[in-house]
Parts: structure tokens; sequence; C-alpha cells
């Protein structure tokens, strides 16, 4: 019986047919430059292909543009989307391989997408439709968390009955998201047509619970109000002591608590030495992993996900999409430690560790039933670019530290009287570093030492003042923080988090690095909140979430949670047409404010605002507001704030804007790359004859007086060059 083995990626595919080899040499062949592999099975024949990430997709049946649609098919991704026109090959190929075989294995990841991909390839070479059924009868499923040769062998011995629960799971996700998304994102935009503007608008089912949750912070800070307070503080023994009462908000009071410290005797009242232990932290799940990325790196958390992926396929790390904190034993975790003190960076941690057979790591809560924590598999790394060996690092470290011991840090505190007043101090010294040393260097431990002090000692103040501050508004989430929240909220998977960020940033909800709403972005939340506020609650979201859950428990059928999302979706759209016209004036104010706080001046080809916009890939550029009848756009640095000057280029006529860039000095330019002052940009020159011109300087240049052409000097050139091509006659002769 011939068997056809489908994997996710080519990459994995090869990594798969090399392990099943008996002798690590499949046979490679192509079809329309696709390859496939394969290996000698007895009389039979394993046939190894590539997926390339989804081959199917869902769409609507019959075209049309109204709302509710709940008419959905599976359909080829080719033939739906231009740019997935790449997996043509790849499913002809996989067609072709499969007319020989008669028994399907699934050996894409071991998740909810994976097994939708593998099966609906199985569907439609199977059944000759994707949206056909399944004989589970001779559909089967590889399942492992490494793509190491051992754990490929294992997972092939130990192949396990086709995961109906999970596919089912994962269809009715993909339909609910699929029907959500295109039913309120049509409600939205025929909403705004009412008001004359056609544009893309997209809310999607996770999508909006996260606007709502990033929009009420954006309103708080809005609404902010700074308050000014006073910290009093006292400088004794080179320690700086902190008034007890913490941040005074009334002036007088501060100057109080000075001059009642100036005139009174100080002296040590307490001295408290305590000794904590810390424990180590627990190995990475993915959303840790992207939040300490993003902390030490500045890393996008989709880019961690991404950089996780590539290790995992080249073998060197686990499946990284995991909400697991768990290293089962069964991993065979001291070999992985024996197999990390051969590579020379980590070789004192790991023998260090098998030295004093420390085996056993200390886990965090989360679990997940299909894959562990994120670990390295003792491969060692080869060819890494800068970001990958960053990553990989990171894993190593993070993992070997979780067997080390507590970390046990001294802490004093000190509080000393001044009449009426109290001020307080606190030392710290780490007496064993312990598993904080296995981190190094992600974890800084700084000792914070205290000189002696006595219980009864009189002290004499070397200073005493104070500091005033202001309150500060919330914090702005950072794209990793709010990945973090949503998943303490149970919104959306540990897979989906990113992309759902992401897609708000396409959307122009989103601007910044540390988030900003746009105001057109608060617009789309306003006026859901005012009119349909259930598209954006939390709840409802949470509450399909938990019934795919059930799913994939066997307690509830796909049909059922799909229908109840057809009910609800109903009723959305109802409250939406009642609403239409007020949801549309309020998205077009939106609008029309986004447009004018972003713009840089006029297009200079029909007057039009130029204003920042962000392409499908998340790049900034310039466009004229008029698009699609004017298509003027000029490039923009990337990750940088560019805001107006309200001066324009006396040359080409285009508007300056100042660049702002971290860690570098701001600078102006002008828009146009082809403009005459940008001549001699990327062109390095020595320090001393940089200058900077004008405009003005550059248009003078361009037209120099004329002056006469010298006679002899033409004739001198001319006898020149023809006394070179003689000399070069003579040379041929």
């Amino acid at each position: 019986m011939n068997k056809l083995i489908i994997a996710e990626k080519p990459s994995v595919a090869l990594t798969i047919a090399v392990a099943l080899s008996p002798e690590g040499s499949p046979q490679r062949k192509t079809i329309n430059g696709v390859p496939y592999y394969e290996i000698p099975n007895g009389d039979d024949i394993l046939y190894v292909v590539a997926a390339a990430g989804h081959l199917f997709t869902i769409r609507q049946k019959e075209g049309t543009s109204g709302f509710p649609v709940f008419n959905v098919e599976w359909v080829e991704s080719y033939k739906q989307n231009k740019s997935s026109y790449f997996t043509k090959k790849y499913l002809d190929t996989i067609e072709i391989i499969a007319k020989k075989c008669t028994a399907y294995i699934n050996a894409c990841d071991y998740d909810i997408e994976g097994t939708v991909i593998g099966t609906n390839i199985i569907k439609f070479v199977s059944g000759g439709n994707v949206n056909s059924q399944v004989s589970p009868g001779n559909v089967k499923r590889m399942r492992f968390s490494t793509t190491t040769r051992p754990d490929l062998i294992e997972s092939y011995k130990n192949i396990t009955e086709f995961d109906a629960n999970n596919f089912a799971a994962g269809e009715a996700r993909h339909t609910l998201d699929w029907m959500w998304g295109i039913n309120m994102s049509r409600a939205l935009m025929h909403a705004l047509m009412t008001t004359g503007i056609r544009k893309i608008i997209s809310i999607g089912r996770v999508q909006g619970p996260t606007l709502a949750i990033a929009a009420q912070r954006e309103y708080d800070i809005r609404s902010f109000t700074s308050k000014p307070f006073w910290q009093v503080l006292l400088k004794a023994k080179g320690v700086e002591f902190s008034n007890t009462k913490g941040n005074i908000f009334e002036k007088e009071a501060a100057e109080d608590a000075l001059e009642a410290t100036r005139n009174a005797a100080i002296s040590v009242e307490n001295v408290e030495r305590k000794e904590n232990a810390i424990r180590p932290y627990p190995p990475f799940d993915l959303t840790s992993l992207q939040l300490e990325a993003s902390k030490i790196f500045k890393m996008d958390p989709s880019r961690t996900l991404q950089i996780a992926q590539s290790l995992y396929e080249k073998t060197y790390t686990s499946y990284p999409r995991t909400s697991s904190q768990k290293l089962p034993y069964t991993l065979n975790l001291p070999r992985i430690i024996s197999e990390l003190a051969k590579i020379q960076r980590y070789a004192q941690a790991a023998e260090y560790l098998l030295g004093a057979k420390m085996f056993r790591p200390n886990e965090g809560a989360k679990s997940d039933e299909a894959h562990p924590a994120i670990f390295p598999t003792g491969v060692m790394p080869k060819g890494l670019s800068e970001e990958e060996e960053n990553v990989y690092d990171l894993i190593v470290r993070r993992f070997l530290s979780c067997f080390g011991n507590y970390a046990k840090v001294e802490l004093t505190g000190v509080v000393l009287g001044a009449g009426e007043e109290r001020y307080s101090a606190q030392g710290k010294v780490y007496k064993e570093k312990a598993w904080i040393d296995l981190y190094a260097p992600y974890f800084r431990a700084e000792d914070v030492e205290m000189p002696e002090f006595k219980v009864g000692e009189k002290l004499k103040a070397e200073k005493i003042y104070s500091k005033e501050g202001k309150t500060k508004p919330p914090a702005r989430f950072s794209k990793a923080s709010l990945i973090s929240l949503l998943e303490r909220k149970e919104l959306g998977t540990k897979a989906t988090r990113a992309e759902v960020i992401d897609t708000l940033f396409r959307r122009e909800y989103f601007k910044g690095s540390l988030i900003e709403v746009t105001d057109y972005g608060l617009s789309v939340y306003t006026a859901l909140h005012d009119y349909c506020p259930d598209i954006i609650e939390e709840e409802l979201t949470k509450q399909l979430d938990s019934d795919m859950e059930k799913i994939m428990k066997g307690s509830i059928g796909e049909g059922a949670v799909i229908n109840e999302g057809k009910e609800i979706i109903q009723k959305l759209i109802g409250k939406f047409r009642a609403n239409e016209n007020k949801i549309g004036e309020a998205l077009s104010k939106g609008l029309q404010a986004s447009e004018l706080a972003d713009v840089l001046g006029k297009c200079p080809a029909d007057g039009g605002n130029l204003v920042v916009k962000r392409s499908r890939a998340g790049k900034q550029f310039v466009s004229c507001s008029n698009w699609p009848n004017c298509n003027t756009t000029y490039p923009l640095p990337q990750f940088a704030k560019v805001v107006p000057t309200k001066k324009v280029c006396e040359l080409c006529h285009t508007p300056f804007v100042k660049v702002f860039r971290k860690g570098k000095r701001p600078f102006e330019m002008d828009l146009d790359p082809n403009c005459e002052t940008k001549k001699d940009w990327g062109k390095p020159k020595p320090a001393e004859e940089i200058v900077v011109k004008t405009a003005a300087e550059v248009k003078a240049e361009s037209m120099p007086e004329a002056k006469p052409i010298k006679a002899k000097a033409t004739k001198r050139k001319t006898a020149t060059k023809a006394g070179t091509r003689a000399q070069k006659a003579k040379k041929k002769k």
C-alpha cells in the first residue's frame, strides 16, 4: 500500500524524508520544479510531498456584494487570490503523486491549522473535491513537537488516527471568522457609502474587541490631565531616603514636611533584614517568548514567531505555537542538556547542570495538550542569521536557567525618624545568583548596597530637598504587551493574536511602535460602541471560542456552533441596519479628521492633500488623498516619525517634512526623491567637505554663466584622440 505523507512546508518535507529513509538518503524527484521524495517501504513506497501553507481558502459560493452572506465553500487558494497563484504547482504535484497512493498521512504541524491544511489536501486528492468528506479508515496523523530525526521516526512508529475533532474545530473557526469578517466589514462599508465615501473597512471577530481595548486606553490617555506632585527626600551616609508619605500633591504640605525635617533631629528608628528566594522563570511559551524578545531585542512579535518557526523547521528548537510552560521528563531532558554542553557558549552552564544532576525544571502554570514548552533540541545550529542567533540564544538560556536553583537576595530596609516625618530606603544584595547566572545576560542582578545602620543611631543629613514631578497618563500598549493582555482575556489564539494586531495596523486603525489609535480607528470604535456594541464586546467572542474548544473535545458538533454563529450575525446585522446612517456619519467624520491629522502638504499634481499611508506590508509612504484619480506617491523612511514643516521646495514644489528616528538627529527633506537637492545623498564625503545647500543655491548652480569654448583646447583634445587612434591602428598592424 503506497502512502502519501503531507508536510506543511518544503523544508519540513525534506527533513521528514531524510528521517524516514533507512539510509538517510531518499530519492528526490520533481514535477514542475516542485520536489517530492520516494522512500522504499517493503513492496510499497512512501511518498513525501509538501504544501506551501494553506492551499485552500473559504469563499462565497455565489458572487454578490450584499449581506448577510452564509453560503460558503472551500476552494483552491490560487483561484481566489492572485498572490497565492504560486501554490498551484504544489497542489498539482500532490494531486499527481496522490494517484499512486491509497493511504494518506497528515504530517503538517500538530495544531488546528496544520490539521486543516493537511485534511483539506486529503479531501481534495481522495474525494476529488475539497468539500467532500474524509474516509477516516485510510487517513492517519503524525504528531511531533520537534523535527529531529529521532522524534520523526518515533512519530511515524506511533502514528495516530485521523484527528477529526481538531479538523471540525478548525473548519468551524475558519467559517465563522470568514462569515463574521465579511458581513461586519460589508455593513461598515455600506454605512460609509451612505455619506458618499467609498473605502475598504474591516472588522473581525477578534479585531473588534482588540480595537475596543486599545481605543479605551487611547481615550484615557487623551483625556488625562497631568497633576504636579512633590517628593520629599533626605540624604544620609550617601543613601537617598524617601518620605513615607510618597507623592505629595499639595505644595504647602511638601514644604511643611521639608521644614519639619530641617528642624528635627534625625535618627535610625528601624533596620530590617530579610532574605528572599527568587524562583527561576518558567520555560517559554509563545507569548512569553514574544514579550521577552520585544523587551530585549525590540523585535516585532510577528517577526519573533517567524524566526521561532524557522528554528523549528531547521530542527534547532521545538514547535513554537504552544501555550505550555511544561517540560515533561519524557523529552529526555538530560540528553538535551548533554548535547548543549557540546556547544562552546553553553558548555559551562550545561556541564554545571549535568554535574549536579539538576534535571527537574521549574515549570509554569500554563499547559497545552498538543505541545510542551519551547525548548532547544540539542542539534548544533549552523548558518543562522543575526536575528535567528538572538532568538535561539534566548530560548537556550531560558531553558538552561529553568533547571537552576532559586536565587537568594538579602533585602535591608531602613526607616529614619525626623520629628513627625518618616523616611525609608531599601538595599538589595544578591547572595546567590544561581539560575540568574544561567540566564545571563537577559536578567540583570544589580546590587544596591547599604552602609551599616544601627537602631538609635543619630544621623546628620547631607541634604534635605524635594523633587517636583507630574503624574503620567496610562502607558501605551506595545504589540507584545497587547498580545499578553489578549491572552489573559482569552481572546484569539496563540497563533493568531499577532496577526490580528498587524491587521489593525494595515487598516490604519493603529499607528506607532507604541500603539496609538488613529482618529479613524477611534471613529470605527465609537460608531460600533454607540450603535452596535456587541461587535466589539469580549464576551461574545470568548463564547464562540469556548464553543470551538468544546468541538475539539467532542462535546458539541461543528454544525451547531456554526448555526449559533449565524444567528448572532443575523441579530447584529439587524441592529446595524437600524442605525446605518448614524454609523456612516460617525465613520465619515473620523476618516476626515484622521486624514487632516496626517496631512504633510499639498500635492503638486492636483492640489490634494499629501497624507501618510501604509502598504499591505506595513511600510509607510505618502499618497495623494485624491487617489485613485491622482496616483502621486512618495517613499518615506521606515520606522520614523514624519511631521510637516509648512515649507515647499523651490525646485520640485513638493513639501518639506521633518524626519525623527530613534537614536539619530532629526533632519528635513523634501518628499521628491528625484529632486536636485538630493542628488548627492548616499555619496560619502570627508567631514570637512560636507556642505548643506539650500534649494536656492542648487537652483543657482544649475544655471551657470555661459562661457566661450576655447578652440585650442578643443583641437588639442581632438588631436590627442586622433593620436590615440593612430597608435591603436599601428599596434594592430
